[in-house]
């Protein structure tokens, strides 16, 4: 499929009014990593600032837009200064700013194992291959289906991972579908979590072992060991 909406080659590489030597960032702090095979892990959380999608649930509307300019080596410096050998680069949407390209480089340089959580409308071609890729497909309970990339699909790696957050389930069967037709099964890690105050979880649960289905359920751990409004955690 082709990229909808987007122009895969021309997003990737929009930068705005920052440089590829300086990134907006919104915040970076250490904590339990929350999601992915990574859960339960110490992390750096490097998160950018601005995001081109308005998903309906996002959980960190604060950084859709603002941020502080920075120096990609202030931020790999502060990154490293944790001591910890995990780091992700969420947002907002990362690769909404063509600098993130050369952040995880860089940081993958340090000998770091490197997660990228990115929103899949956006080409994920050019980021570095040390690099582990966690592609959030859009449900339509979403409201931004219609702005996936779908070739991203072809270009994930074992060491990748395909994220599906539903909210019912229409967004459950959408996932199998893409499962399926997409061939997902077996060429990267697949990841499920109900949208937040829309799902409880065990439902979910129920469905997966209904359909013997081979996806990974995600209950965002972070949001159990601190309250879901806090920030920095």
């Amino acid at each position: 499929g082709a990229c909808m909406i987007f122009s895969c080659g021309t997003c990737a590489g929009r930068a705005g009014s920052v440089t590829v030597d300086t990134i907006s960032m919104h915040e970076i702090y250490l904590s339990i990593q929350g999601e992915s095979t990574f859960a339960g892990l110490p992390c750096v959380l490097l998160r950018t600032a601005g995001c081109p999608l308005r998903c309906r649930w996002c959980d960190t509307p604060e950084a859709l837009q603002g941020g502080r300019t920075m120096a990609i080596d202030e931020v790999v410096a502060q990154a490293a200064a944790f001591e910890v050998g995990l780091v992700e680069v969420t947002g907002g949407e990362p690769l909404a700013q063509a600098a993130s390209l050369a952040l995880l480089e860089r940081l993958a340089d340090r000998g770091l194992t490197v997660l990228l959580e990115t929103s899949g409308a956006l080409d994920i071609g050019p980021v570095d291959p040390r690099v582990h890729v966690i592609l959030d497909v859009k449900c339509p309970g979403s409201g931004m289906s219609d702005r996936m990339c779908w070739e991203n699909l072809t270009k994930l790696r074992p060491r990748d991972e395909v994220k599906f957050v539903v909210a019912d389930r229409t967004d459950y069967e959408f996932m199998k579908r893409v499962i399926g037709d997409h061939g997902l099964g077996g060429r990267a890690g697949l990841l499920v979590s109900a949208a937040s105050g829309e799902l409880e979880s065990r439902r979910v649960a129920e469905w997966i072992l209904a359909d013997r289905l081979a996806v990974r359920l995600q209950l965002q751990m972070h949001k159990f060991l601190w309250p879901p409004d806090v920030r920095g955690v």
